[in-house]
C-alpha cells in the first residue's frame, strides 16, 4: 500500500506501547467478553493475523516497518492471547539481516502463513513513488516471531511485467499454492500468479492472471462455501482524517477468476464499488482498510482485521482495529458497513 512516510513513524506514537504492556493473558483468570476499537492504539500499518495456537498457543500480527524507541523495526511482531489484548514481541528480522536486494526500499505490508513446517513471509519492498523498482519478496522461518531468513524478490515489474508489484498474499487451494499481489496506477491492479511446491518463487512457465482494475490494492483471498472472495481496498489510504480508504469484496467461482459483485459487475471495471466497510460517519474512525485474512473463532465467528486512523490520537498513524464478519447470501457482512466502537469480543476458549 502505497503511504506517505511509510517508511517512519513517529517516536511520540510508538510510546503508546505503555498501554499494551499489562496485556499477557496467560496471567488473567478470562478471557474477556467485550472489546473497544482499536484494540491496538498503535500505528500498525498493513496487519497480517495468523492463528497459531495449535503450535505456540499465540495469535500473531505483523505489520509494516516503524520506528521504536528511535531504532527501525523492520518487521514488527505482536501476540495475543484473545484478539484483543496486544503485546510487541519484536523485529520478526533479526539485526543486520533485514532484506538488502533492494537497496533504499522499505518492508511493507507482510504476510506471514505457516506452510508445512515453517513459517514464510510475503513482503513488499516498496520505493515511494517508484513503480518499476517496487517489488515482492518472501522469507522464512522456524518461528513466528523470527528470526526469517530472506530469500529474496518473488515478483516485481522484471519477471511479471506487474507495476507497483507489493502487497503480496498467499492463498492455497486444492494443493495449489498462488499470490495475488499488485497496487494502484497504470499497469497494476491485482494480479494472480501460481507458485512454486514450496511457494518461494513463481512457478515455472506460470503467467499472471488479472484480478482487479487498477487503483485496488492490499488484497486477502478468503474460500467460503463454494465461492472464492477477494477483499481489498480502494480510495486514499495515508492522509489521515481525510483518507477515503475502504473495503470492497468480489466474488467467483474460481480461485483465478473472473470475480463480480451480487450484480454480475466486473471487479475488472475501474468503477467496481462494493463495499463492506468504509469510515465512520462521525469520524472517529478514518481511512479503513488494507485487512488481514479472516480468523475464526471457537464459535464459528469470522473476525477481520485492519487498519484505520483514529481520532482519539488525533489521526496520528493507522492503528489495528478488528470487526466480524457475518455472512447473507453468501456475502461477507460487516454489521454497520464502519467500524464498531464497542462490541461483543471473539470466543476464544482458555489454553493451559
Amino acid at each position: 500500500m502505497w503511504q506517505n512516510n511509510r517508511s517512519f513513524l513517529g517516536a511520540a506514537l510508538l510510546a503508546a506501547s505503555l498501554f499494551i504492556g499489562a496485556c499477557n493473558r496467560s496471567s488473567q483468570a478470562s478471557l474477556p467478553s467485550t472489546y473497544s476499537n482499536p484494540v491496538l492504539p498503535l500505528d500498525c500499518p498493513d496487519p497480517s493475523v495468523i492463528d497459531d495456537r495449535s503450535s505456540s498457543g499465540w495469535f500473531y500480527a505483523y505489520s509494516t516497518q516503524t520506528q521504536r524507541g528511535g531504532k527501525l523495526v523492520t518487521l514488527p511482531v505482536y501476540r495475543s492471547r484473545d484478539l484483543v489484548e496486544w503485546e510487541f514481541v519484536g523485529d520478526g528480522f533479526a539485526r543486520g539481516k533485514a532484506p538488502q536486494w533492494s537497496p533504499g526500499g522499505s518492508l511493507w505490508a507482510p504476510d506471514v502463513n505457516r506452510i508445512g513446517d515453517r513459517y514464510v513471509l510475503y513482503y513488499a519492498m516498496g520505493h515511494w513513488g517508484d513503480h518499476v523498482r517496487s517489488a515482492s519478496g518472501v522469507a522464512v522461518s522456524d518461528s513466528p516471531t523470527g528470526p526469517f531468513e530472506d530469500k529474496g524478490m518473488i515478483v516485481s515489474y522484471e519477471n511479471t511485467g506487474v507495476l507497483d508489484s507489493i502487497d503480496p498474499v498467499y492463498f492455497e487451494d486444492q494443493g495449489k499454492k498462488y499470490l495475488f499481489w499488485g497496487s494502484f496506477g497504470e499497469g497494476s491492479g491485482i494480479w494472480a500468479v501460481e507458485l512454486s511446491d514450496d511457494g518461494l518463487s513463481v512457478r515455472t512457465g506460470a503467467q499472471p492472471v488479472q484480478i482487479s482494475a487498477i487503483d485496488t490494492e492490499g488484497a486477502y483471498v478468503v474460500r467460503h462455501g463454494n465461492g472464492y472472495y477477494v477483499f481489498a481496498s480502494r480510495g486514499t489510504c495515508c492522509e489521515g482524517a481525510r483518507s477515503t480508504y475502504h473495503v470492497v469484496v468480489a466474488r467467483s467461482e474460481h480461485v483465478l477468476g473472473p470475480y463480480t459483485d451480487p450484480a454480475g459487475k466486473s471487479f475488472l471495471d475501474k468503477d467496481y464499488a462494493y463495499t463492506i466497510l468504509s469510515s465512520s460517519e462521525d469520524g472517529t474512525f478514518r481511512g479503513t482498510g488494507h485487512n488481514s485474512g479472516l480468523i475464526r473463532d471457537d464459535a464459528g465467528q469470522d473476525w477481520m482485521c485492519y487498519h484505520s486512523f483514529w481520532s482519539g490520537n488525533d489521526y496520528q498513524g493507522r492503528c489495528l482495529m478488528m470487526d466480524r464478519v457475518q455472512w447473507q447470501e453468501g456475502w461477507p457482512v460487516i454489521e454497520t458497513g464502519q467500524p464498531s466502537k464497542e462490541s461483543s469480543a471473539p470466543v476464544i476458549k482458555e489454553r493451559s
